[in-house]
C-alpha cells in the first residue's frame, strides 16, 4: 500500500485524488496539505496541514497539486525525508524546473505536464507518426478547452510540440497566421488554440501529406481521469531510485 501526501487537497483536483483513493486497492491518502487548512479539514478524513512540515510522520510519495510556487518547500521536505515526489501541477518557470532536476538527484520525482495516461499515450503514438511518416507531412495541434481556462495554447499541445520538435530536424512553433500572407514553411508546427462552453479538454494531431491525412485525438471528459494518473504515478514511483521520471517511462515501464 503507496502512503500519500497530497498538497493541494481542497482543490478540484486535489477533491477528485481524494475521491480516486477511496476507490483504489493500491494507495491511501495519510495527511493533506492546504493553505485553506481549517477550512478543507472537516471535509477531509485524514488531517490536513497547512504546511508539509507540519506533517509528524512518514510517507512514501508526495502528490502535488497545489500551485508551482510551493515546489520549493516540497522538494526540500523531500530531500529531507527520502520521500518521492509527483509533481502534477503546471506554470513552471525555467528556475523551477532547474530546481526539479538538481532535486532529482538525491531523490525520485515524477513530472509531467498532463497526468492522463491516454494524453501520454497519444503522446508516444503521435512520436511514432512523426519519426514514420517523416518531413513530407506537415503537423497542426488543435487543442480545445473550456471558457474559464486563462492560457493558450494549453500546456498539453506544447508538451506534444515539444515532443514532435525531437523527432524531426527542424521545427518553429507558429500560434498565428492572419497577420502574414505567405504560404505554410515545412519546418512549423502549428498550434490553435479554442475556448468555449465546458469543454474539458480535446487535443487532436494532424499529419498532413500528399493525398493523405493522418489524425490522432485524444477527448478528456472528466477530471477523474488526471486524478487516476497522478494515483499510478505515485504507485510507480514507491520504492524508486532518485532521477528524473515522467508518463513515458510510466508507460513503457522504465
Amino acid at each position: 500500500m503507496t502512503n500519500i501526501i497530497l498538497c493541494g487537497c481542497g482543490g478540484r483536483m486535489g477533491q477528485a485524488i481524494v475521491r480516486a483513493a477511496a476507490d483504489s486497492k493500491g494507495c491511501r491518502i495519510v495527511a493533506g496539505v492546504d493553505v485553506n487548512a481549517d477550512a478543507v479539514a472537516p471535509v477531509c478524513d485524514f488531517p490536513v496541514y497547512q504546511s508539509i512540515d507540519e506533517f509528524p510522520d512518514k510517507a512514501d510519495v508526495i502528490v502535488d497539486f497545489s500551485h508551482h510556487t510551493a515546489l520549493p518547500s516540497l522538494l526540500s521536505y523531500a530531500d529531507r525525508t527520502h520521500t518521492a515526489l509527483v509533481v502534477a501541477t503546471t506554470g513552471h518557470t525555467e528556475e523551477e524546473k532547474a530546481l526539479m532536476a538538481e532535486a532529482s538527484q538525491s531523490v525520485p520525482v515524477f513530472f509531467s505536464g498532463n497526468m492522463s495516461i491516454g494524453i501520454n499515450l497519444l503522446i508516444e503514438l503521435a512520436k511514432t507518426a512523426a519519426r514514420t511518416l517523416g518531413e513530407a507531412f506537415d503537423v497542426e495541434i488543435i487543442e480545445k478547452h473550456h471558457n474559464q481556462k486563462l492560457d493558450a495554447p494549453s500546456g498539453t499541445a506544447l508538451m506534444i510540440a515539444d515532443a514532435l520538435s525531437e523527432e524531426r530536424e527542424e521545427t518553429e512553433y507558429t500560434y498565428d497566421r492572419h497577420s502574414v500572407r505567405a504560404k505554410r514553411d515545412p519546418k512549423e508546427i502549428g498550434i490553435h488554440s479554442i475556448r468555449g462552453g465546458t469543454i474539458v479538454g480535446e487535443h487532436e494531431v494532424i499529419f498532413a501529406g500528399n493525398q493523405e491525412i493522418v489524425s490522432l485525438c485524444h477527448t478528456a471528459t472528466s477530471r477523474e481521469i488526471f486524478a487516476n494518473g497522478a494515483l499510478k504515478a505515485a504507485i510507480y514511483m514507491t520504492g524508486k531510485a532518485p532521477g528524473m521520471y515522467n508518463m513515458s517511462d510510466l508507460i513503457n515501464g522504465r
